[in-house]
């Protein structure tokens, strides 16, 4: 019997704000140890929440650029259950009134190559809430130890239905989110420091069957690449049990990510196990529309409505843009660069090529770099006036990189200037046929490549000033008169 896997993720993410959801104290990361913590996020007797409005105004936000249907009124809820990391025994989240529900996240699944685009399909969420985070347990040997910096951090949990089909379509879905909200200035989504964490709710059931099977819910994933291997390896462990005549049980399994197996934690909670009930301390909050409004003139434009635009109005290849679409910065900047320019895939390809090698090399980010985009405009103006060739153009952007000086000062100050003084390039040209007399044969015999040898040698002769367009014209012509 062949099977299919059904899978739905939860997709928890810290908002980006300077305080935490119900409490002035500061949110952050890599601060000592319960420093960031105050009477309302420990839940001492007469601290009462106060909603952070810019955690609010993220959540809608993250809604509009989804799709989803904001409602014109919201709660909160407390969601009871007892663990060291929750300091208040409840933690403050939404059940039957979130503010976000339905909406859909673009996914591309990979091409037939890297520089193919491949599938766009649209995965439906079931809704978007709100909540605070709960504190980190680090175990130790002999015990457990609670740090709360992160406890009450604004928390949006974003849930998907259960219309994934594999773990490469969950992997797709995960960047997509992640690219989306980094550029819309909502989270950093940075894993590694826990403010993206996902869940994942995997079931299997024979090919064309519409029923749910049972599904188990697979925590402790903690990267991307994680998720994709972590439901891989739930799949195949499902179908074993099944196949072996036994029984799938509704349970929380955590994955190793080191080890690649899974253990059984506990059995899988109800919604009628966490009682919930309306936060009495919180009253209900009306989003109107003038308020949605504003929100929406706020939203950035969506990553891979930008990769088509750029695509279609600046003509730029697939491969390039999807170098440029997940930093918004990135993209802004070559937009910048590209006002005016003769041949924006050329500005594009120096930012997406040579640019960003550069930055790599120093550890830097777009907004660190002294090349404002009016540099990456003049240099590709210089190369297309000819002053420059792209060999010489690579050694001014390296020097400019270092220095901050715009394209036109430091070919001046290192005599950069490509030659093209036919004089002096028919003496390097005659020199390379006489220094090179079997690849000049060749060509006259009809191999055409074996020009690029003789135009070889005037380049390294000339240091790479000459202009290879006129030397390849005065080439042909003293070999045309031989």
């Amino acid at each position: 019997m062949k099977f299919e896997a059904v899978i739905g993720l939860e997709v928890h993410v810290q908002v980006r704000t300077r305080s935490k959801m119900f409490s002035s104290v500061g949110a952050g990361y890599g601060h000592p140890e319960n420093t960031l913590t105050d009477p309302t996020v420990l839940g001492l007797p007469g601290a009462l929440p106060v909603p952070n409005l810019a955690a609010i105004d993220a959540i809608i936000k993250s809604g509009l650029m989804l799709g989803c249907s904001i409602a014109p009124v919201c709660k909160f809820d407390r969601k009871n259950y007892f663990y060291p990391d929750s300091p208040k025994n409840y933690q403050i989240s939404q059940y039957d009134q979130p503010f976000c529900t339905g909406g859909s996240v673009e996914i591309e699944m990979p091409g037939p190559s890297r520089n193919v685009m491949g599938e766009h399909k649209r995965i439906p969420l079931t809704r978007i809430h709100l909540e605070e985070d709960v504190g980190k347990l680090t175990h130790a040997t002999v015990d457990s130890l609670v740090d709360l910096n992160r406890a009450g951090t604004p928390l949006m949990e974003i849930v998907s239905e259960p219309a994934l089909r594999s773990a490469d379509e969950a992997f797709a879905f995960l960047t997509s989110l992640r690219m989306t909200l980094v550029n819309g200035g909502i989270s950093d989504c940075d894993m590694e420091k826990g403010q993206m964490r996902c869940d994942a709710n995997i079931s299997i059931r024979p090919v064309g069957a519409t029923a749910l099977g049972t599904k188990v819910e697979l925590k402790n994933l903690n990267s991307i690449s994680f998720v994709r291997a972590g439901i891989t390896h739930e799949i195949a462990r499902q179908i074993a049990v099944v196949e072996s005549g036994g029984t799938i049980v509704q349970e929380t399994r955590g994955y190793d990510g080191e080890t690649g197996m899974s253990v059984s934690q506990r059995s899988k909670e109800m919604a009628h196990d966490y009682r919930y009930f309306p936060d009495p301390d919180l009253m209900p909050i009306v989003v109107d529309e003038p308020w949605k409004a504003r929100l929406l003139a706020e939203c950035s434009e969506l990553p891979f409505d930008r990769q088509r635009r750029f695509m279609e109005k600046y003509a730029l290849p697939y491969t390039v843009t999807s170098v440029l679409v997940p930093d918004r910065a990135l993209c802004d900047y070559f937009e910048e660069a590209a006002k005016g320019a003769k041949k924006p895939q050329d500005v594009a390809n120096w930012i997406a090529n040579d640019l960003l090698k550069e930055l790599a090399a120093a550890g830097m980010g777009i907004t660190d770099s002294k090349v404002s985009p009016a540099h990456i405009a003049a240099l590709v103006a210089l190369v297309d006036e000819g002053v420059l060739s792209v060999g010489l153009a690579r050694e001014v952007l390296s020097e400019m990189f270092k220095t901050g000086e715009l394209p036109g000062a430091v070919v001046e100050r290192k005599g950069l200037r490509q030659s093209t003084d036919t004089g002096e390039l028919e003496t390097w040209a005659r020199a390379a046929i006489a220094a090179n007399p079997a690849a000049a044969a060749d060509f006259k015999a009809g191999k055409e490549i074996a020009i690029n040898s003789l135009k070889g040698f005037v380049m390294k002769q000339s240091r790479g000033k000459a202009n290879p367009r006129v030397v390849d014209e005065i080439m042909r012509r003293i070999l045309a008169e031989e």
